[in-house]
């Protein structure tokens, strides 16, 4: 209470009115600084979207010849999938599934009645809701792989607009600014993501005003705003009109970032961003060049570029858009580091080289694994498909099919989590499917023109997380089924034990119910055990932080040893001496750091004939295992103080 103290004496110092008129100022300064900087991050993906959606739309409805009636159709479509996917389906409903502020599919699979979400056999296998939840998560890498390329290529593609002899320019200028892209971030997005939100507001502001200018130049196209456009386009064209869905889908990508990124922000200032901002700047945008090809068929080529005369004009706003397709494209590189690690920490990803790239943010990581996977795939892709337009094919599949995913998890969350009735719960599925199968079928059509690329990329990653979850759950079942108890260990240590050294010995074991069989084997073989010994176990419960008085559990086992168990959330670093030194002092254990060893256990998979586990995953899982990061470098231990010992184990 003393510390409040101070607080209160200078309040009294104020007037009511300006204490309060401060209050309200800082909080309008936070919010819109929030906002200010979620339309850096947020917003990048879906804000970029104006820069070939139309342009796609009209190439499917049959390109210079397309009718004025689809043009309108095609329109309302566009601006009621905004309404209806990200406003009413994300802002309002998704996104009050958080999981202590955070986001995304992972999070969502966390607040789930346990029962969905782990197997009660323990076989080793995952439930339906974890294998939506690892679907989804899949399909975003596709997300991640193709955005960044037909972002930056459809912005390099305005300089064909501005000047024909500058074509050939398009591709080698897209390579090199996918590269440079890759190549900084190592240096991470701390030194400029303070420029993120300034220019992303120039964006939609040069959006909206490009948008007006048109519309005031043929303002009749505001009645495609109409929802029975939309409702005709379908009735004049039948089932076939239902494909034009499949470029429809590409004005709402990035949606399912609006959600995933939650954390970062928080509710409100994205809502408001959206509500005031975004979402007007991308209908005016639209409509706008809408009008522009109304009045000038010819512009159905490019419809966003031929919005600017040829010019100057023309090079700044591919300047702008250049700037803008990288912050978006930064957005979905940042999503796919951060995602790798949740799932790594989940179990459902091999461990890989985390870097923290700035000491005040810990969500700034980078992964350079996945940094490079991400180049060679964007840079393939815009080498294999060189326009955004036959790249916009292999867009949208991996969008759509995550957003029914997160439809049927919501839907989980919302009967058994919250308890809605089945009537509430199951008409909001109904709405949200109404959108989402549609979506999704119309794009699946798409499959051989490039959708195969999002498919395919997910599908290997499915496999790999599926079999590295079963794999490691099988070894701690071979782990288990070798000494299940220390009660159970100790005679055999005792017949090899000799002598106790003084000092203390850590043994990471991957379990906190058994004895990691790495110290057995070290007794059997060294004859002798330190006076000290901790068994250290890191749990990953399905939280994003854990609370610090439930970091670590200390649980004395007698004659010296100690059973440690520490969490982590799936958001923070583990880092272990810390924590380590933290519960020694607790717990009374003197704990030298010069005369404390680390003992780590590398195993090494032997394939045999009666082993359970099928042999392509087996040397899958095998090759994952021997190149994950080891123990020593993922927790942060002192190298100097490592002792690895080896085990061959079949599974």
């Amino acid at each position: 209470m003393a510390s409040q103290a101070p607080i209160e004496v200078a309040t009294e110092t104020l007037t009511p009115a300006t204490g309060n008129d401060k209050i309200h100022s800082d909080h309008r300064a936070s919010l819109a600084a929030l906002c200010l900087g979620a339309l850096g991050v947020v917003f990048g993906d879906i804000g970029t979207s104006p820069l070939y959606t139309l342009k796609e739309c009209l190439h499917a409805a049959g390109g210079a010849e397309f009718q004025v009636a689809d043009l309108f159709g095609i329109l309302s479509l566009m601006f009621w999938s905004l309404v209806m996917v990200v406003t009413v389906k994300y802002l309002c409903f998704v996104m009050r599934a958080d999981h202590h502020g955070e986001g995304g599919i992972f999070a969502l699979l966390a607040i789930v009645p346990e029962r969905f979400r782990m197997n009660a056999k323990r076989t080793g296998k995952v439930t339906g809701m974890a294998l939506l939840a690892v679907i989804g998560a899949s399909l975003l890498y596709g997300d991640g792989v193709i955005t960044p390329a037909i972002s930056v290529l459809s912005a390099m593609e305005g300089l064909a607009v501005a000047s024909p002899r500058l074509a050939p320019l398009v591709l080698p200028l897209t390579c090199g600014i996918l590269v440079a892209l890759f190549a900084i971030q190592r240096r991470g997005t701390g030194s400029i993501g303070k420029l993120f939100g300034p220019v992303m507001m120039v964006w939609f502001v040069t959006l909206a005003a490009l948008g007006v200018y048109h519309i005031i130049q043929e303002p009749r196209i505001l009645s495609a705003l109409s929802p029975h456009h939309g409702v005709n386009f379908f009735l004049d064209h039948g089932i076939h009109g239902m494909l034009i869905l499949g470029s429809v889908v590409l004005a709402v990508t990035g949606g399912e970032a609006l959600y995933a990124d939650m954390g970062h922000f928080g509710v409100r200032p994205i809502r408001l961003a959206w509500t005031f901002f975004v979402l007007p700047a991308l209908a005016l945008c639209y409509l706008g060049q809408g009008a522009l090809v109304l009045r000038e068929p010819q512009a159905v080529a490019h419809p966003f570029f031929a919005m600017v005369s040829a010019g100057p004009a023309t090079y700044f706003l591919v300047l702008l858009s250049s700037a803008a397709t990288v912050i978006a494209s930064q957005a979905l590189i940042s999503g796919a580091f951060s995602l790798t690690r949740q799932a790594m920490l989940l179990g459902y990803l091999p461990r890989v080289t985390i870097k923290h790239t700035a000491y005040h943010t810990e969500g700034q990581i980078y992964i350079p694994e996945v940094n490079t996977m991400l180049a060679i795939g964007c840079l393939a892709l815009v080498l294999t498909f060189r326009e955004s337009v036959q790249l916009a094919a292999a867009y949208g599949i991996a969008v759509t099919g995550t957003m029914a995913i997160t439809s049927i998890l919501f839907y989980i969350v919302s009967r058994h989590t919250w308890g809605w009735s089945r009537w509430k719960a199951g008409g909001l599925l109904v709405l949200f499917m109404s959108f989402d199968v549609p979506f999704l079928l119309a794009n699946l059509f798409k499959f051989f023109d490039g959708g195969y690329v999002p498919m395919l990329i997910g599908a290997t990653l499915i496999a790999g997380m599926l079999i590295w979850s079963h794999g490691r759950t099988s070894l701690l079942e071979k782990y288990a089924s070798r000494f299940s108890s220390l009660d159970k260990a100790r005679p055999i240590m005792d017949r090899w034990l000799a002598t106790r050294v003084p000092g203390t010995a850590v043994f990471i074991s991957p379990s906190a119910d058994h004895v990691p069989p790495i110290l057995v084997h070290h007794v059997e073989r060294s004859r002798s055990l330190h006076e000290t010994v901790i068994l250290l176990t890191v749990e990953r419960p399905p939280l994003p932080v854990v609370a610090e008085d439930a970091r670590w559990r200390m649980h004395p086992l007698g004659d010296g040893f100690h059973r440690l168990v520490v969490a982590f959330g799936y958001m923070e670093e583990p880092l272990l001496l810390p924590v380590l030194e933290q519960a020694a002092r607790a717990s009374g254990i003197a704990l030298d750091s010069a005369e404390t060893t680390y003992y780590v256990g590398h195993e090494t998979i032997v394939a045999r004939d009666e082993a359970t586990f099928n042999r392509i995953p087996e040397a899958i899982f095998s090759y994952l295992n021997r190149n994950a990061v080891h123990d020593e470098r993922r927790y942060g231990m002192p190298m100097d103080h490592i002792v690895e010992i080896g085990a061959q184990i079949s599974i």
